[in-house]
């Protein structure tokens, strides 16, 4: 039968059919490991910034939402965040896991005299990349290795860091609603899977702009407070309207804390030096000063002792713990007041009810820090950790390699659920179906292959041998059998 099928002209199609099987064999195999790889599978992680939430607010009044999180993820108590506490270098430490002086955003107000340059959060100077590139922030890292970002008015995220945009950003813009800015970070989180982003980053000004203006111990305050967390409720109903609330990794944290203030606590430097000896960097409670040329010891002299509600340091005598003297934007002589009090150069100046940068080591300074998803422990609570160590665990959670920071993932570790265990005997692993089936397919393709074609060759050649009667093949027996016995 088998002969007759090949004389008949099929085996081509035949050997074909076994060429093909092996190779259908490995796309099998292809498909399935590519599936464990699947875009889908991804961990996602989105971290979302109310400013100057202090650690405390969420005990001050009934915040629903900020609780929920906590029950359903972690908590971390205190908060250790980088000197000087203010908005510009707590941000960028947060998604680069470094240090003010390693990254280089020192101040929300800075000189570079290299660059001969200013830099204020209040100007576009924010938009030139060589105040930033520095340092590499996450979500550059991110898309360097294949993945997505997606950046709502994060601080710096809407400038060519290293020159790279993130994949997904909103230009700063303070007039556009919380509502508004969530929104469009789900439609992100949300889209096709060659689309979605994986890292998401969610700015918003409250309640540092109300701590400012009414002071963090003002009862209008309350109401503030209750605000963000109906805010965070509508981040959560979104989350769940778009099927990611079980997905996606989310971090709620702050940059910093804030403390009350005082117009009875105020320190007049016009007192002490004048103004035409130095250039005045930055805003209290940590204010640069810029010695003009040949006068820095006749500036610091005058400042040095001059009131005992501030210290005043020379920028190479700054206490190593802080972090904050090897860089050259940092200026020669820093002046730091004691909390509460406000250093200006008299009272002209404008007077605020509520005021961060202090020292790091301030409860009053310290954010907020909760979380929930797939990578984290339900209903834990974690005494400390340093807000350096958030860049580590954040790679950790995007199977992303850091870069070098000041961080450790160790000091965090803790807060991440326990990885799997291999099932026990009473819980069969479940081997998958694609172990064995492809490559025995594949075997049995190859050797159909070479018996085929084995058969196929026999035919053609028989076909071009010249035909004989019947009876020569008779004939020649006896001729053999002759032959045989000389």
């Amino acid at each position: 039968m088998l002969g007759c099928t090949l004389r008949g002209g099929s085996c081509p199609l035949v050997c074909l059919w076994a060429l093909l099987l092996p190779l259908v064999s490995l796309h099998s195999l292809n498909q399935h490991g590519h599936r464990g790889r699947d875009v889908r599978d991804h961990p996602k992680l989105l971290l979302v910034s109310f400013d100057g939430f202090r650690w405390d607010y969420v005990d001050r009044v009934p915040t629903p939402n900020f609780h929920a999180l906590m029950d359903e993820g972690v908590r971390v108590e205190k908060v250790e965040n980088t000197y000087i506490t203010k908005t510009f270098p707590n941000h960028y430490s947060l998604v680069t896991g470094l240090y003010a002086e390693t990254h280089g955003i020192v101040a929300n107000e800075m000189y570079d005299p290299v660059l001969n340059r200013s830099f204020s959060m209040e100007t576009d100077s924010i938009y030139d990349p060589r105040w930033w590139d520095e340092a590499v922030p996450l979500w550059v890292t991110n898309q360097r290795a294949g993945q997505r970002s997606g950046a709502a008015m994060w601080p710096g995220s809407d400038v060519e860091i290293n020159g790279t945009y993130p994949t997904r950003y909103l230009p700063y813009n303070a007039s556009v609603p919380f509502e508004t800015r969530v929104e469009q970070i789900i439609e992100w989180f949300s889209a096709p899977d060659e689309e979605a982003v994986d890292f998401g980053v969610l700015y918003w000004e409250e309640p540092d702009e109300s701590g400012h203006n009414l002071g963090p111990e003002s009862s209008l305050m309350d109401v503030v407070i209750v605000n963000i967390d109906e805010k965070l409720g509508f981040l959560r109903n979104e989350l769940r309207k778009a099927g990611l609330y079980e997905k996606v990794n989310l971090i709620v944290t702050s940059d910093h804390g804030m403390t009350q203030l005082s117009p009875d606590k105020i320190i007049e430097l016009d007192v002490y030096v004048s103004r035409d000896l130095y250039t005045w960097v930055d805003k209290s409670p940590v204010v640069g000063i810029l010695p003009k040329e040949g006068h820095f010891e006749d500036v610091y002299s005058k400042l040095a002792d001059a009131n005992p509600h501030m210290m005043v340091y020379k920028k190479v005598e700054v206490p190593e713990h802080l972090h904050y003297k090897h860089n050259i934007r940092i200026m020669p002589i820093i002046i730091e007041a004691q909390e509460g009090w406000t250093v200006m150069q008299n009272r002209t100046g404008r007077f605020m009810l509520g005021n961060h940068g202090y020292n790091n080591s301030l409860p009053s300074m310290h954010p907020v820090f909760v979380a929930r998803g797939p990578a984290f422990r339900q209903d834990y609570v974690k005494t400390s950790m340093r807000s350096v160590d958030l860049y580590p665990l954040m790679c950790h959670i995007l199977s992303l390699r850091p870069l070098p920071n000041n961080g450790s993932l160790a000091n965090v570790r803790d807060l991440l659920s326990p990885e799997p265990t291999t099932p026990t005997p009473s819980v069969p692993a479940r081997v998958p179906s694609y172990s064995y089936a492809p490559a025995v397919g594949s075997l049995l393709g190859v050797v159909m292959v070479l018996g085929f074609l084995v058969v196929y060759i026999r035919q053609v050649t028989l076909k071009q041998l010249p035909s004989l009667p019947l009876r020569s093949r008779e004939m020649s027996q006896p001729l053999l059998q002759e032959d045989l016995h000389l």
